[in-house]
């Protein structure tokens, strides 16, 4: 996805830039399923990349870290605190402005980068510290996924919204009768999308609600099916497609605004200080404590790297304004912001395991 993101950004600079943005904006189908090429990745394409966050979810649920309540608890409310500060300092920065509504943009955690940060340090970092944000970040997804049907759903259409749950209902009805055909669950799981489509929902939202219908013993397996083609071939064309930005010396300038600074900081301070804020809290409470082998500065650690917003940051800033100049911000600003955070978090976890040794 760097790479991606890397190459995206070149070419929307060089004289192939018009070329560029042209092909994205293509329109392809025919009514009522005409889109351009960036919609149908957005809409379409990252349907299968949600599907594979709801199987996460569902096995986490069903038999991970999320199973035991009280083992959950810890990292529950640690990513309610790296959801509602982070939207706290966004508005902060920018209440009152035409950009308040991008409140939700650096509330999201990319679980993929994240996790990858912590595996360049290898056995440095506990097992304990991987379990918690991987439990964490599945956490923030879901409540990015909820943030996007209840607050970036613009109008609602009923005939649409009642077929989705009818089929819906169907799904579940198959999982309680059973039945272990997956071919029936993927044919029933695209007049679902379509129906979440044209209802208003974001089309995304199918893709959750498919996997929590996919019988318990193929989670893994489709789980392991989908890893290579959602981390090598989805994401990255999803970030080919969303970070073809213009940049200018405005670009860098307008980072200082009410939206790039509430991006900026929102993911940068309001993640880590959220998380290891709601963490203190309930260890101090009595209601949990902290996990063995995680020390606080390592948890500070954790809470930089987890203000990698990336994957959900720009597809909820493509949700949150209309104008192209916004969103170009908003994206710039989390690929800043979740760059820095990288780096912030590698070296507040270097320096954790450094002082444990």
């Amino acid at each position: 996805m760097l790479l991606a993101t890397a190459v995206s950004l070149t070419i929307s600079n060089t004289s192939w830039g018009d070329a560029y943005h042209h092909f994205w904006e293509f329109q392809l189908g025919m009514p009522p399923l005409e889109k351009s090429v960036e919609h149908w990745i957005n809409d379409g394409l990252m349907v299968v990349f949600f599907f594979q966050v709801g199987l996460e979810i569902k096995r986490e649920v069903l038999y991970g870290e999320l199973t035991d309540l009280r083992h959950a608890m810890l990292p529950v409310i640690a990513a309610i605190g790296g959801v509602a500060l982070p939207a706290g300092v966004y508005l902060l920065c920018a209440a009152g402005t035409p950009a308040a509504h991008g409140w939700a943009v650096p509330t999201a955690t990319d679980i993929a980068f994240s996790l990858g940060i912590l595996s360049l340090l290898g056995d440095r970092v506990p097992f304990s510290l991987r379990i918690f944000l991987t439990a964490l970040a599945i956490i923030d997804d879901l409540m990015a996924v909820i943030i996007i049907a209840v607050f970036y759903t613009s109008q609602l259409h009923l005939p649409y919204l009642l077929g989705a749950a009818g089929v819906f209902a169907v799904l579940v009805g198959c999982n309680r009768l059973k039945i272990m055909t997956l071919p029936i669950y993927f044919g029933l799981g695209i007049v679902l999308w379509f129906c979440v489509l044209k209802s208003g929902i974001h089309a995304t939202i199918a893709g959750v609600l498919l996997a929590m219908t996919i019988p318990t013993a193929a989670i893994e397996r489709l789980e392991a099916a989908l890893h290579k083609p959602v981390s090598y071939l989805i994401l990255p064309v999803f970030a080919l497609a969303n970070t073809a930005i213009v940049l200018s010396a405005d670009s860098f300038s307008n980072l200082l605004s009410p939206l790039g600074l509430g991006v900026g900081l929102g993911l940068m301070l309001g993640k880590p200080l959220g998380i290891f804020g709601a963490t203190w809290l309930a260890v101090r409470s009595g209601l949990s404590s902290l996990p063995e082998g995680i020390t606080w500065l390592k948890l500070l650690g954790l809470g930089c790297t987890a203000g990698i917003g990336f994957t959900m940051a720009i597809l909820i800033a493509n949700l949150s304004f209309t104008e192209v100049a916004q969103v170009d911000l908003a994206k710039l600003a989390v690929i800043i912001a979740s760059f820095a955070s990288a780096l912030l978090g590698m070296a507040v976890l270097w320096a954790a395991t450094k002082a444990s040794e």
